[in-house]
């Protein structure tokens, strides 16, 4: 399901091309500002150029940082990456994920449409990259879909065991469970929208891939991060800032720039990350066409209000 946009596609939208952020940070009109992490600070292996001393000075412009990540981790875990990347986490108000959305919401149960959910579920979950952890959720992993209540999606590449150890899966695999799942209209929880993310510029499938399988095969998704309302309102709620005085910076216009707009936020756009080669960009820090970011953006429906290269001062 799309979410809401506050700003029009009917509207000719302008966005203003800057080569860094310095313009904007110096103007301390934006008192939070809210990163995303994959495509603007780092790609996963390693930081962009710029990445680190760029924040160090956003810091002492005395502008709060909280890092919105459509990860299927804890937040906890996301800090955790970053200190070990080099940067500072001391910077950060803080950090709040999709997956951290996800637990929270699984484990209180405060929310109607949680409370409903029942227990038992089909997890589909990482392999390679190391298993979500389910602890203390209260949760009863199953394999068969004739047990499961709903399914939660936090991978790509395995099916959650009952004991807490993954079964690596192909994709289409993974499809196949999921057309049973939705002949028996099964709920989905997605703690990752994302469709794809960039690592050391090579694509990945993320969740939100399923998810988008799911609805079409007609199932009910809950997406619990970018560029839904939830995410950014946490986020804006760890800053103690309103919609106003917040920027949100990131690299996918779906889900980030698509975000900001519809929860009121002015957005940074950086070229450089999932949407480089779509723009014709071959090496970090290259300039993009305004012509192929107008178009790129009007595809999407998404309308950044400055657009820069790459994260960097």
């Amino acid at each position: 399901m799309m979410p809401n946009t506050a700003i029009s596609s009917n509207e000719v939208q302008l966005f203003q091309c800057l080569g860094g952020i310095r313009q904007l940070a110096e103007t301390q009109h934006f008192k939070a500002w809210l990163l995303d992490q994959f495509g603007v600070l780092h790609d996963g292996k390693q930081p962009y150029p710029g990445a680190i001393s760029t924040l160090e000075k956003l810091a002492a412009t005395g502008a709060k940082m909280v890092v919105i990540s459509n990860s299927s981790r804890r937040a906890s875990v996301t800090v955790d990456k970053l200190r070990s990347l080099g940067f500072d986490p001391s910077l950060f108000v803080g950090a709040i994920t999709s997956g951290e959305l996800t637990h929270q919401y699984l484990q209180r149960r405060d929310d109607d449409w949680f409370a409903a959910l029942g227990r038992s579920c089909i997890h589909i979950t990482w392999s390679d990259r190391g298993a979500i952890s389910l602890e203390g959720l209260d949760l009863q992993v199953v394999e068969n879909v004739e047990e499961a209540e709903f399914i939660l999606v936090h991978g790509t590449e395995a099916l959650g065991a009952p004991l807490g150890s993954a079964i690596p899966k192909k994709l289409e695999d993974l499809e196949k469970i999921l057309e049973k799942c939705a002949d028996r209209k099964l709920p989905m929880v997605v703690a990752n929208p994302d469709y794809v993310t960039v690592e050391a510029r090579v694509l990945s499938i993320m969740p939100g891939t399923l998810a988008a399988k799911y609805e079409q095969l007609g199932g009910e998704v809950k997406w619990m991060g970018k560029p839904y309302k939830i995410i950014y309102e946490s986020a804006m709620a760890m800053a103690g800032e309103d919609a106003s005085n917040c920027v949100a910076v990131g690299d996918s216009l779906y889900h980030d720039i698509k975000g900001a707009n519809a929860t009121g936020i002015q957005s940074v756009f950086v070229t450089g990350g999932v949407h480089a080669t779509e723009l014709g960009l071959g090496s970090f820090g290259e300039i993009a066409s305004e012509s192929a970011i107008h178009a790129l953006a009007s595809k999407h429906e998404a309308y950044p209000s400055y657009v820069v290269p790459a994260f960097v001062w």
